[in-house]
């Protein structure tokens, strides 16, 4: 039975990244940035160690004299990750915000997310092909974009042929080079088990009501909070879960049944895989991790 809705996270209003021109990445924008993400983390119900981080880290480079931009310029991500508060994940998200001036994180909390932004840096792609890539291949983070411009999904998308995928290629290269730790790889990920177990929880606790809701910005022009969010953790694994919001998932009335599942941890590259209920085959009926179809096989095997 289900049980009251929850409330939507009360968290201070975010600003729409597509409605003003972006200030330059100062240290007191980020730490606005980084105080807004543990707001909207503490609402949302995340674990208070990880919040207080965001805020501790937010405090430092307050208090730093030195020009967090020069500091990336100078040392990369090294250098950000020996600042006093900030470590591997935060070094990620500070080099993202210098590189491109968005934080796909936060705009994905606060539901401003789009493809328009997160691959707006990329060269190669205009705002048309950026949604192009999102609605059909159900992707809005650089990393997952890498993936898909090394395993061929990239190609099957129109306006994309060899000469452009490898332009992408390289310049994700580039791009993600500096805001990724040194040993970090795009392959490490959970493993299936974690995966499928945190869609669970995540379809559980949406039904009975118990999760914050975040209110969209695709899709939804009554700006209605009906988004549910999840955070969670595995071991070393945080993971973020969410219902797809993609233009695919609402052609085919499938936003209630896709789970999109973010998921990090220090010294690893983020990545996103997306859960749905297979429509054909022998696997028709069954939760299989797009992707890693045949590691779901094997878990019946």
């Amino acid at each position: 039975m289900s049980g009251m809705p929850a409330a939507p996270a009360t968290v201070p209003p975010p600003v729409d990244p597509r409605a003003t021109v972006a200030p330059p990445p100062t240290n007191r924008w980020i730490a606005t940035q980084l105080r807004q993400a543990a707001a909207v983390l503490e609402a949302q119900g995340a674990n208070p160690f990880r919040v207080n981080a965001y805020r501790r880290a937010a405090e430092m480079l307050e208090r730093e004299p030195r020009d967090v931009r020069a500091i990336a310029a100078e040392g990369g991500y090294a250098a950000l990750d020996a600042l006093p508060g900030v470590g591997p994940s935060l070094a990620g998200a500070i080099i993202e915000m210098v590189t491109t001036g968005h934080w796909t994180f936060l705009e994905r909390l606060t539901g401003l997310a789009g493809a328009d932004t997160v691959f707006a840096a990329v060269p190669g792609i205009g705002p048309n092909l950026a949604q192009r890539v999102h609605d059909t291949l159900h992707l809005d983070s650089l990393e997952a974009l890498e993936a898909a411009a090394h395993d061929g999904r990239l190609e099957t998308v129109p306006g994309f042929g060899p000469r452009r995928v490898a332009m992408v290629r390289n310049a994700l290269a580039t791009l993600l080079a500096r805001m990724r730790p040194p040993a970090a790889t795009a392959t490490d990920e959970p493993s299936v088990e974690m995966l499928l177990d945190i869609d669970r929880e995540y379809r559980t606790r949406a039904e009975r009501g118990e999760l914050p809701r975040i209110a969209p910005r695709r899709f939804n022009e009554a700006g209605a909070a009906w988004l549910p969010v999840l955070h969670t953790e595995r071991g070393p694994w945080h993971a973020t879960a969410l219902f797809s919001n993609s233009a695919r998932a609402h052609q085919l009335g499938r936003t209630a049944d896709w789970v999109v599942i973010y998921f990090h941890r220090d010294a690893v590259a983020d990545g996103q895989r997306t859960v749905v209920t297979e429509t054909q085959g022998p696997e028709r009926g069954r939760r299989v991790v797009r992707g890693r179809e045949a590691d779901v096989r094997d878990l019946s095997a």
